[in-house]
């Protein structure tokens, strides 16, 4: 009876933790806009409009902080009927059709609806918001109407939003700035101004602290023009014809970015669509830094650079543009922790978790300052930099990432196994941060087959495959530096840890490998997707891969759409939940990069149809950070989640990752090869056009082209000496 209760009571709903992400709306009810550019990014609902307060997540914020919390435009007072919203295939802008609605006075309709249409244009520029309403009267009879834009800046932190409570804040200010502009100044707690600058051409009829009304009288056909900039932090220098300047330089730099990037096509429409919004929404999260490009995790909750999260979209578009996991490899670098500080959970070595600029950041409110809470950034840190140089060759960049991968190093056989028992742990949770420090960072997400949360310090299975293949990695860079000694310590390191890992997390009767271990070396015997970063990682045997393999792809853990995050005979499942028992696309592209590296290539394949065939539903052909695990339906379209990330940069690189582990395709420098080992293609997919492809010096474009069973290779144009092999 004893043993009932305790378990009934580990079931029951938990207080979430203190940094839970609250929801009482979905923010899927407003289907989303989302911008982006550089540390700047914008919600809008799908009007374009900004409504705040009511729905928390919608603004535009920079650095964490939400510059503008309204933005709502009227037409003689009346919301306007939408008739489109759409982004640009390149997410470059936002386009909004609108039409006015039956406008009444006096009982009388005195403008019968859709006789004025309004084109929203939006896009973001250097910490700039910038929007043309083009206005055209279709009407026989000449109109005169009010357009009216109310707005508001509230200067809320992202944690606020997030569901903080702060008991004191700054002063705010709003005052005009001549008879086109309004400025509205905030002095933070931390004794930073922050400033929003609203600038509106032509001058407005009249304008006031929180609106703007043009009076518009409008000819049959007659036009107008009303030009809206809203600048971060930035000095006012508006130039005429500012709009249409600002919006060439940001296509120019568009297309500067995506230089690097091969090219994916193929005889599938839906899949160039998912392709193309993939690459996209990357390039939008892309974030230029001192050190090189890195892509933020995701809007509208991690608009910043996470370690795992960068490090893990690095990986799956290395094959595809190698720039991106220089970006990421220097940028940790330069943020690699180099003394203890308990507050931030730093240790001498360790990669960054996550960074903030907002309010309550720099006053220490939240501990993401620099936040280096996380077990496994570190290990898939040198994990990237292994890959990147057999992709790369980069003799270069790697001698000046050197130390701060033997740092890395050093810090996973020191702090972070400091118990010497050969296994990565993160420490017993002392109140602050994260309790859990794996991917799945839930507060709920690690416990064992009876429901009880792990206690003490917690090795997770993934972290383990991360490091062998990290230290076997790392022994491939030492040996072409010529350093054989180094090189033969870390194979016998890693085969070491194979050996102990194998015999400490498998479970015969589960078919797959416990998530982790608790304090007492006690494995939780729990059927979880972790097991395939297990395969990713390649520390286990290939029986046991395949073993694990059939487990995933069994009933209890495969949705029909994906691998849930949890089995659903497990104690804790919830299909609707963050961590235990949704369906998360990088996860489930990091598993078919696992079966793909033991061979199971229809498994694989089985994982990138099913979330070929969820993505097919999602707006935009977007994947979202995450859906729910309920079984797949005849005719159904998978379960939202409801305060998903989207864009979110891995679930973004999630159908390149599969497109990867399909074609087994591997860019091998040394051997100045590119290989394709047993692809397989979907069966809706009959070729596929790769292009610019580069390896070294070299360039390929190829065509895949599926026969039955057999997909053939066949190279369309060569530039440069690298050779393309087919594995079969």
């Amino acid at each position: 009876m004893e043993t009932v209760q305790a378990t009934a009571s580990t079931l029951a709903s938990e207080e979430p933790s203190e940094f839970y992400i609250p929801a009482t709306t979905s923010v899927l009810e407003t289907r989303p806009r989302t911008l982006k550019h550089g540390d700047t990014f914008a919600v809008f609902d799908h009007q374009g409009d900004i409504a705040g307060a009511q729905r928390g997540s919608e603004g535009l914020f920079h650095n964490d902080t939400r510059y503008l919390s309204r933005l709502e435009l009227t037409l003689d007072g009346h919301r306007p009927l939408l008739l489109s919203s759409n982004l640009s295939n390149d997410n470059a802008t936002l386009t909004v059709d609108l039409a006015n609605p039956d406008i009444e006075r006096d009982g009388r309709i005195i403008l019968s609806r859709e006789k004025i249409h309004i084109l929203r244009t939006k896009f973001l520029w250097r910490s700039g918001c910038y929007e043309r309403l083009a206005i055209r009267n279709f009407d026989r009879m000449p109109q005169s109407v009010r357009v009216t834009l109310r707005f508001a800046a509230d200067f809320v932190d992202l944690f606020e939003i997030r569901g903080s409570r702060r008991e004191h804040r700054g002063i705010k200010q709003a005052k005009r700035v001549g008879d086109d502009a309004i400025e509205i100044r905030y002095r933070g707690l931390d004794a930073c101004e922050r400033v929003t600058q609203i600038e509106f051409a032509p001058t407005p009829t009249t304008l006031s602290e929180d609106a703007a009304c043009f009076d518009l009288s409008l000819g049959p056909g007659a036009r107008a023009q009303i030009f809206l900039t809203v600048r971060c932090d930035v000095k006012r220098d508006a130039k005429r014809g500012e709009f249409f300047v600002a919006m060439r330089d940001a296509r120019r730099a568009q297309r500067a970015a995506t230089r690097h990037f091969a090219l994916v096509d193929s005889s599938s429409e839906i899949l160039n669509l998912i392709v193309c919004r993939s690459i996209s929404d990357l390039y939008m999260l892309i974030t230029d830094t001192p050190q090189g490009p890195y892509p933020y995790a995701g809007i509208p909750w991690f608009s910043t650079a996470f370690g795992r999260d960068g490090i893990i979209t690095a990986l799956q578009l290395l094959w595809l543009d190698p720039t991106i996991a220089k970006g990421v490899l220097r940028f940790l670098a330069a943020t690699q922790a180099t003394k203890t500080d308990p507050e931030s959970a730093a240790e001498p070595g360790k990669i960054l978790h996550e960074t903030r600029r907002g309010e309550m950041a720099l006053l220490g409110e939240v501990p993401f300052r620099l936040y280096y809470g996380t077990v496994d950034a570190t290990p898939l840190f040198v994990l990237l930099a292994a890959r990147y140089f057999e992709r790369t060759g980069d003799v270069e960049t790697i001698v000046a990432l050197w130390p701060h991968i033997v740092a890395a190093l050093r810090w996973i056989d020191s702090y972070g196994d400091a118990d010497g028992d050969g296994f990565v742990e993160y420490p017993v949770w002392d109140g602050k941060g994260l309790r859990n420090q794996g991917w799945k960072d839930s507060a709920d997400s690690i416990f064992d087959e009876a429901g009880n949360f792990a206690e003490g310090a917690i090795a997770l299975c993934e972290v383990q495959a991360y490091v062998y293949a990290a230290k076997r990695g790392t022994g491939a860079i030492a040996r072409a530096l010529g350093d054989a000694a180094t090189a033969t310590r870390l194979a016998r390191e890693a085969e070491a840890l194979r050996l102990h890992f194998e015999q400490a997390f498998w479970c015969e009767e589960l078919g797959t490998y416990a998530i982790a271990l608790d304090g007492d070396k006690r494995p939780c015997r729990v059927r979880s997707s972790n097991a395939g970063h297990v395969l990713f990682g390649g520390i286990a045997s290939p029986e046991r891969a395949a073993r694990t393999a059939a487990t995933l792809l069994g009933r209890e853990s495969y949705s029909g759409w994906g691998v849930r995050t949890l089995a659903a005979s497990e104690p804790r499942y919830n299909p609707m939940s963050y961590h235990n028992g949704s369906v998360w696309p990088h996860d489930n592209s990091l598993i078919a990069l696992g079966f793909a590296r033991y061979g199971l290539k229809q498994e694989a394949l089985r994982l990138f149809a099913g979330m070929f065939n969820a993505i097919e539903y999602m707006d935009l052909q977007r994947p979202p950070e995450l859906f729910c695990g309920f079984d797949r339906r005849r005719d159904k379209a998978p379960t939202l989640y409801p305060v998903a990330c989207a864009p979110q940069a891995w679930a973004s690189g999630a159908p390149l990752a599969f497109l990867e582990s399909c074609l087994g395709l591997v860019c091998d420098r040394a051997r100045n090869e590119i290989r394709f080992e047993r692809p397989v293609l979907p069966a809706s997919v009959d070729e596929l056009r790769i292009r610019r492809l580069r390896l070294g010096d070299g360039e390929i474009d190829v065509l895949l082209r599926r026969h039955q069973s057999d997909v053939a290779v066949i190279v369309l144009r060569r530039r440069g000496d690298v050779r393309v092999v087919v594995v079969n």
